[in-house]
């Protein structure tokens, strides 16, 4: 069945720490989007005027005309804009990652040259800089190839990153399936680098960001001068920089424009917070193909048989024993709405609990009867499920003395007898006095206080038994 494709997970609650090289506490990433030459225009061959990130208020597309106006302001990018950033980040020492739209590279052979001498990296940021919403699949497969052949073409090697930024539901995909890129980039889901299965693919993502970003001066609500977008940077940077002294270093991308912050009163901003983020120790600037390298090397990705992706079958016989004897959970629970989260061992926990939860009482009472003695007759004659046997292991209850032994086939019995069903402890959380300890007093109980107990037993024990096999 279609299962649920988003993926609220991510890393999980234990994201691991970075281990950026030199011991650094935090990867600032900088992001110059070259666009200007690519951008929608009749000149093109598009069908309006670009009507996105510019100084104009309320601009909007202009149909079979060419808008003099904003071309200005996009020309002013690679006229001026680019040279002071230029000047700022070699002046600095500070490399940086271009998004080059690759018509754009092709009109600007001059910054071009530029970058290569710098020794920048230089990513596709797609054949155009249009929005690619609503673009036909196999139109945008096509552009995506375009795009490759032309950067390749212009600069003298082939793209090792992606970008598209206004991108289509396809997009992520469509340049995984390539197999040409070390990273790439259409996600902003994430503080850090992360796999992502594409069929036979592992292909790295490296999330961007839109708030780190000095679009924000072109947008409401946004940034209206150079401190406010300097103030941003630096409680951003605070903020990771605490957390990779923590031992939990992340990455901090921060997007740039040529036409925005290439503007004398915006650039004073990124300036100031360069200069600050450069007075602390162990800060790395990488450019994004060599975080791509230290994650492949530092943190490789792993396959797993995700439950998710199971068919009925291999679900149920993966986990229909999660719950004692009890396969009709794991078969319900596959038709929940599965996705990403329950891959995890909290996840799958989630929905085998639900339809335990929700069962009818006799179906619940079924299960807790499924659930064997403790030092039990069965566990005597060995024939306990291998789960059982490891937990009841892990208490030393399959060591008891003969005394100890008969102590637990009584309780055993008064307890059934009172309550109707065994008694049921998660044996791994607990010693033997203190399994001991709870058979005794528990024996009293009210059975309705007890039959509440047990439940929640149970899927204490399920939990317990789905971290042995899933993250």
């Amino acid at each position: 069945m279609p299962r649920y494709p988003r993926d609220f997970r991510g890393h999980g609650p234990d994201a691991p720490d970075a281990a950026w090289p030199g011991g650094a506490k935090i990867a600032i990433s900088l992001v110059l989007n070259y666009e200007e030459g690519g951008e929608n225009n009749i000149l093109h061959g598009d069908g309006q005027c670009e009507a996105f990130l510019s100084d104009i208020a309320g601009a909007a597309p202009w149909p079979g005309q060419r808008h003099w106006n904003m071309e200005s302001i996009y020309d002013y990018g690679a006229r001026a804009g680019f040279w002071r950033l230029h000047r700022l980040f070699t002046g600095m020492d500070i490399p940086v990652t271009i998004y080059g739209v690759s018509t754009a590279l092709a009109r600007n052979p001059e910054q071009v040259a530029a970058m290569k001498s710098a020794g920048w990296e230089i990513a596709s940021h797609g054949l155009k800089w249009v929005d690619h919403r609503d673009m036909p699949i196999e139109e945008e497969r096509r552009q995506i190839a375009e795009s490759i052949r032309l950067h390749t073409e212009v600069v003298g090697d082939p793209p090792r990153g992606w970008y598209t930024g206004r991108c289509s539901l396809n997009t992520v995909d469509l340049t995984a399936e390539t197999g040409q890129f070390d990273w790439i980039s259409d996600t902003y889901d994430d503080d850090l680098p992360y796999w992502r299965e594409v069929g036979e693919r592992d292909q790295l993502v490296i999330p961007y960001t839109l708030e780190a970003n000095d679009m924000r001066f072109a947008t409401a609500p946004g940034y209206i001068e150079g401190q406010q977008f300097f103030q941003y940077l630096k409680d951003s940077f605070d903020t990771l920089y605490a957390e990779g002294q923590e031992g939990k270093a992340k990455m901090f991308s921060i997007g740039l424009h040529c036409r925005l912050i290439g503007r004398p009163g915006k650039i004073a901003g990124l300036k100031r917070f360069l200069d600050y983020a450069k007075s602390h120790n162990h800060v790395w600037f990488p450019r994004r193909i060599e975080i791509a390298e230290h994650w492949a090397k530092a943190h490789p990705h792993k396959r797993f048989e995700r439950p998710s992706q199971m068919t009925r079958e291999r679900f149920i016989a993966a986990y229909g024993s999660i719950f004692e004897h009890s396969p009709w959970i794991a078969d319900r629970a596959f038709d929940l709405e599965l996705g990403p989260a329950h891959d995890s061992a909290t996840g799958l926990h989630s929905v085998l609990a639900r339809i335990f939860r929700t069962a009818s009482p006799a179906e619940r009472l079924g299960v807790l009867q499924a659930h064997p003695d403790l030092a039990g007759k069965l566990a005597a004659a060995k024939q306990l499920t291998a789960d059982s046997t490891s937990e009841q292991a892990s208490a030393a209850l399959d060591a008891l003395t003969a005394a100890e032994r008969a102590q637990f086939q009584a309780l055993n019995t008064q307890y059934t007898a009172k309550h109707g069903f065994p008694f049921i402890i998660a044996v791994r959380d607990n010693t033997k006095a203190q399994i001991l300890q709870a058979f005794e007093s528990r024996i009293a109980n009210p059975t309705e206080i007890e039959l509440q107990t047990a439940c929640k037993q149970v899927e204490r024990i399920a939990a317990l038994r789905l971290k042995d096999q899933l993250p």
